[in-house]
């Protein structure tokens, strides 16, 4: 029987469990995910390293996102902010998010409204609309992201007991990887990990799982990957790229610059190119903010590496 350890949630704690092993609902299986060695990529490039992937799209809705969106709402629960049946939850999200928000809300009884930008992908919107989620979509050409996020003003004014959930400024989001991601890979690996590598969207991967790793080693590199067309974290100006999920043009409230060792910049190509070395190289069917992460980690190698790893 595998003994339930600090930071461990999700298929760890059904094992760890006396008698049947079976989740009392979906949100249970949030959290630990498995590595893996990207081992034919590393020694087709000749990379002196170990170049190893956290296979989130183990989660149940196949995103790292799952883990914020759980985070985020029981925070504001423990907080007495919002109540089942009675709170709408309001979120802008390009997709991840808002289908991790989705389903914990299906869980726990709130409605839930997502804000997206016209141009997200469809299969995003679908799914949203297939687990019940109420979709209001807004054209990026109008104030650009600002333009979403007064759409979710005119909400708050229009519906009664509405709850914003913020994955950019709220502090809930990169405490769901200092508390589980963080652990999970320093326990998996031994606390042999190097460097860790993470595309930054709303930044709460990287500075959550960051922080965790350099309170155990402070020695560890953290690398931030952004798309070279919108470097914003850089310095540069905000652009339109085509990599969904990371590079919102803005640098988020959550993302703790200090930490940061290094910054990564990916190009559109260098991503799509890599995500279809990942399916045809080593059999892993991953989007386009993976092969950033993996782009990345071929450009700044060392012992160790690590990306997380998104559908």
């Amino acid at each position: 029987m595998m003994e339930m350890q600090e930071g461990r949630k999700g298929i760890p704690s059904l094992l760890s469990s006396q008698g049947e092993c079976i989740a009392s609902n979906i949100t249970q299986l949030i959290g630990w995910t498995p590595l893996i060695e990207m081992k034919n990529i590393a020694k087709k490039d000749g990379i002196n390293a170990r170049l190893i992937g956290k296979i989130e799209p183990y989660q149940p809705l196949s995103s790292v996102k799952d883990r914020s969106a759980l985070r985020l709402i029981e925070d504001a629960e423990e907080k007495s902010l919002i109540s089942p049946g009675i709170t709408t939850l309001v979120a802008v999200t390009s997709g991840n998010l808002g289908i991790g928000v989705a389903f914990v809300a299906v869980q726990k009884g709130y409605k839930f409204i997502a804000v997206m930008p016209a141009k997200i992908a469809i299969d995003k919107q679908i799914l949203l609309r297939y687990l019940g989620v109420e979709v209001i979509l807004v054209d990026p050409a109008i104030n650009g992201f600002k333009g979403l996020l007064d759409r979710v003003e005119q909400l708050k004014n229009e519906i009664e007991n509405v709850y914003v959930i913020d994955q950019f400024t709220n502090p809930a989001n990169p405490d769901a990887h200092f508390r589980w991601t963080g652990p999970e890979i320093w326990k998996d690996t031994e606390g042999k990990v190097d460097i860790f590598v993470a595309a930054s969207g709303s930044g709460g991967t990287l500075t959550g799982t960051g922080r965790y790793l350099k309170m155990k080693n402070p020695s560890v590199k953290l690398i931030c990957v952004e798309p070279a067309e919108s470097a914003v974290i850089s310095g540069g100006e905000p652009a339109y790229h085509k990599i969904q999920g990371i590079g919102p043009g803005f640098v988020p409230e959550i993302l703790d610059k200090s930490q940061i060792d290094e910054i990564v910049t990916v190009t559109d190509q260098e991503a799509m190119d890599m995500a279809r070395r990942l399916a045809r190289e080593e059999g892993l069917l991953v989007g386009i903010s993976s092969g950033a992460n993996a782009a990345a980690c071929l450009k700044a190698c060392s012992i160790i590496i690590f990306f997380v790893q998104v559908l």
